[in-house]
């Protein structure tokens, strides 16, 4: 039975939180490491913390012997399920020691110990730990660990574990390492390493004098393809100090990487596991985005060190104090390091894409959720990037300074401790006089506002009234209006700032009145996307004026989409009347301005270039039509690319000279406005440029998004493309999944039947998510050919869905819910998508990660 499969599936409910009647003051482990049966014995030292029994987690785990002060226990002292051990009768402060065994080998779920590659792997968060040995697994349990291990010397001679090494050597033919981590720690962010690996070892010098040594830990061979991220991590140390003053607090900063991870990385204590994805990137084998992924990735985890290792989370419906705070921050940190405007854009544009759609449906839960049956399933953009957008309201509403001082209060009352958003809300309500009580609804109600506004002007005095409402969610029919800050500007006609302020819109309905010389031309609002909200009622005319205009970059582009959007819709409704595409004026104006203007920022034009993305365009339909939306869009690419295409030849040229294996700013800026202009070229027709692009690439930026636009039109350079890459790269684990992803995202009308041949491939590897991530994952986000009328898209996603519930319920489970959009389609293909559904339903023994979401997904 896979993990998960555990009945009853009841409801863990944040009303229900006790203390633990148990802490652990102190945890002593020894690992005896054998693939298929490691031997694990714990001594926890219990201190009585609140009345109760003590309960021990432990899943899949033989039990070998138990004793308590000394005392071996018989199994009429004890209760054991297949959960856990409970017993009865323990003093106030105790030794409780026990031995079990596990087989790490068996292990598919990818959480708790398992082996990937050449050795041993942990993943304890959420609730792996408990399939390590028996153990109060919660995050309120905070222990200090003293870890010893020994494997065999030749299969895996490099033993790691949290905090600094006390020993290491070899004795009887094995390798052994102790490691003790002074700090306590919930048992989540325990870690083990022992594996063939080689490393990439470097040294950081603490603000305040420490030697930090340096290490990331990967496969033979992968060692020069590690520099990038070392670099990313000095950056980052370095950053957090200057920024937040917090400093690094062990001897030693370890990185080990493996390909089989279900998530991006696991910020374990002074140990962090990296899925490979996020630590290997060379320009031969990564895309400027990678880079940054694997930059924004490392930054992340190290940030963790503070706000989630020194301070970690109560209980997991806290999940978004440590996550939604940590991405803001990395948030921050990437737009530092890169354009501070791209990055906010490229930020809202996944959350709208996500986000925004999981608060419009079946899915929408809070930011602290208030119950669930399998707590992976909360890990999502809802607590992470929605999390990040509530941490940013905080310092928009009472400015940089003063969130300095919160962050500085907050990490001093709640140094090595389990806190809670009350908590953080508790620190910046210290060092501010505005009212932010009102703040606590956004983790408390689920839904995206929408806001809406009415001017008016008197010839002395400029009025602006802002409304906001909230749908109803499951769950939660009635709403109360939120404390939204509104960063704005009043415009004059040549786009000046008359007046800006943050406003905080409290109420329903609310009036703001500015007395000024002039009557503005335009008011520009949520600026720099100040709140997570949707503005309604921006007319055609207004949005040209603020994408030509505006002050704040986000804005402008933001205006450009919401043009677009409606320039696209517009045509949508037309071609479902029979009606031919029309090339709005006003959008091919936009875009060629854009790209007039490109050299003062290039990486902004790229992102302007971009259109609306079809799921989007979907969200704000009533009744979504893939194949219309589909057409219109790339209907509008090919006018586009046919009306500029000097315009766009001449940035294809001029921007084409940054060396391939410089990976600074300005030169991702260069090649993603060079990319973006070649993608309308080939829209145009100019395939031919794509097939000289991707034979000359001299990156894999160049190389994937010459492929990109070549796998759009079926034929033999199609085929000769994709051949010539898999020849390359069949070898180079990412490089593939790359492979698999851009055929599974192509436009070219045979893409279902592509990806069900692939579905079959020798190289679909289901034990690894990082391949079905790129093959079906990039099915599912596209759109048009996903929601194929016949629902053979539905049928090939809950077919892996079945298969994957069996080894791996997480990914099972993350996967199904691209079923859960089925109300936004006409009732044909409703009862198509619901027909997958009932069907995973059907599954006896169905895990509990697969149940919850699927179940909710059907409603």
């Amino acid at each position: 039975m896979a993990d998960g499969q555990i009945a009853p599936r009841a409801q863990v409910k944040l009303a229900d939180y006790r203390p633990p009647a148990y802490q652990v003051e102190h945890v002593a482990l020894d690992f005896e490491l054998d693939p298929k049966a490691t031997i694990v014995k714990a001594r926890l030292k219990l201190r009585r913390n609140a009345p109760g029994p003590l309960k021990l987690d432990g899943r899949k785990l033989e039990l070998l012997s138990i004793s308590l002060n000394g005392e071996a226990l018989g199994d009429n002292r004890y209760v054991l399920d297949d959960e856990s051990l409970t017993i009865h009768e323990v003093p106030d402060e105790a030794v409780l020691e026990t031995s079990v065994r596990i087989n790490p080998a068996e292990n598919t779920e990818l959480s708790g110990l398992y082996t990937s590659g050449s050795g041993f792997f942990t993943q304890c968060e959420p609730e792996g730990f408990r399939k390590i040995t028996f153990f109060p697994d919660r995050p309120d349990v905070m222990a200090r660990y003293h870890v010893r291990m020994r494997a065999d010397a030749k299969e895996f001679p490099i033993l790691l574990s949290n905090g600094n090494k006390l020993a290491s050597g070899f004795e009887n033919g094995k390798a052994f390492a102790e490691w003790e981590d002074p700090h306590p720690k919930p048992s989540y962010l325990f870690a083990l390493v022992a594996a063939d690996l080689v490393s990439l070892k470097d040294e950081f010098t603490t603000q305040s004098g420490r030697r930090v040594d340096l290490g990331i830990w990967v496969e033979r061979g992968d060692e020069t393809r590690c520099g990038h991220a070392m670099e990313a991590l000095k950056r980052s140390m370095k950053w957090d100090e200057d920024t937040f003053g917090l400093e690094y607090d062990l001897d030693i900063f370890n990185i080990a990487a493996v390909s089989d991870f279900n998530a991006g990385a696991m910020e374990n204590k002074g140990l962090n596991i990296f899925n490979t994805a996020y630590v290997l990137a060379d320009a031969q084998t990564a895309t400027d985005t990678d880079f940054q992924n694997v930059e924004r990735v490392i930054a992340h985890e190290y940030f963790h060190n503070w706000t989630g290792d020194r301070v970690t989370c109560r209980d997991w419906f806290q999940l978004s104090l440590k996550e939604g705070l940590t991405v803001f921050r990395d948030q921050e940190y990437m737009a530092d390091q890169f354009s501070a405007a791209v990055k906010r854009i490229a930020d809202v544009r996944l959350l709208r894409a996500t986000q925004f759609r999981d608060d419009a449906g079946p899915l929408a839960h809070p930011v602290r959720p208030t119950s669930y049956i399998e707590i992976n399933n909360f890990y999502t953009t809802t607590i992470y990037e929605k999390g990040a957008e509530v941490v940013r309201m905080y310092r928009t509403i009472i400015g940089r300074e003063a969130f300095r001082r919160g962050m500085d209060a907050y990490i001093a009352k709640n140094d090595n401790s389990a806190a809670t958003v009350e908590d953080f809300w508790a620190a910046m309500q210290s060092v501010s006089d505005t009212d932010l009580k009102q703040l606590m609804l956004w983790y408390e109600q689920a839904g995206t506002p929408e806001v809406s506004f009415d001017e008016a002007w008197d010839g002395e005095n400029f009025t602006l009234t802002l409304r906001q409402s909230l749908a109803p969610t499951p769950g939660q029919t009635e709403k109360h209006p939120m404390l939204i800050p509104v960063a704005m500007g009043l415009l004059d006609k040549a786009g000046k700032d008359l007046h800006q302020e943050v406003l905080l819109l409290r109420e329903a309905e609310q009036s703001f009145t500015f007395k000024l010389a002039q009557k503005p031309e335009a008011v520009s609002l949520f600026r720099h996307f100040s709140a997570p909200i949707k503005l309604k009622g921006q007319s055609r005319e207004r949005l040209a004026f603020l994408a030509a205009h505006d002050t704040d970059l986000f804005n402008r582009w933001d205006a450009l989409q919401q043009y677009a959007t409606a320039v696209l819709l517009e045509n949508v409704e037309a071609h479902q009347a029979g009606k031919p595409f029309t090339l709005d004026a006003g959008l091919k104006g936009a875009i060629a301005a854009t790209l007039h203007e490109a050299a003062q920022d290039p990486a902004f034009a790229a992102e302007a270039l971009i259109l609306p993305m079809e799921s989007l365009l979907a969200d704000e339909m009533k009744i979504a039509d893939p194949e219309a939306i589909h057409a219109v869009r790339q209907a509008a690419r090919r006018a586009l690319g046919q009306a500029l295409q000097a315009e766009f030849q001449a940035a294809y040229e001029t921007f084409g000279n940054a060396a391939p294996d410089d990976v600074s700013g300005p030169a991702m800026g260069a090649r993603a406005l060079r990319n973006a202009a070649l993608s309308y070229l080939c829209a145009a027709g100019n395939t031919n440029l794509a097939a000289r692009q991707f034979a000359a690439a001299g990156n894999m930026t160049e190389k994937l998004a010459a492929l990109t636009n070549l796998v759009d039109e079926p034929g033999k350079a199609r085929e000769d493309a994709l051949k010539a890459y898999y020849g390359e790269w069949a070898d180079t684990k990412l490089a593939l999944d790359k492979w698999f992803s851009v055929q599974a995202r192509s436009n070219a009308p045979d893409t279902l039947a592509i990806v069900q041949g692939l579905a079959a491939h020798p190289d679909m590897d289901l034990r690894n998510p990082n391949r079905v991530r790129a093959l079906i994952g990039a099915f599912i986000a596209n759109p048009s050919k996903f929601h194929d009328p016949s629902g053979d898209g539905y049928k090939l996603l809950a077919d892996f869905v079945l298969r994957l519930d069996e080894t791996n319920p997480q990914i099972a489970a993350r996967l199904v819910t691209g079923l859960g959009t089925w109300r936004r389609f006409r009732p044909a293909r409703q009862e198509l998508m619901k027909a997958e559904l009932e069907r995973v339903l059907a599954r006896e023994q169905l895990s509990r990660n697969t149940y919850e979401m699927a179940s909710k997904a059907l409603g």
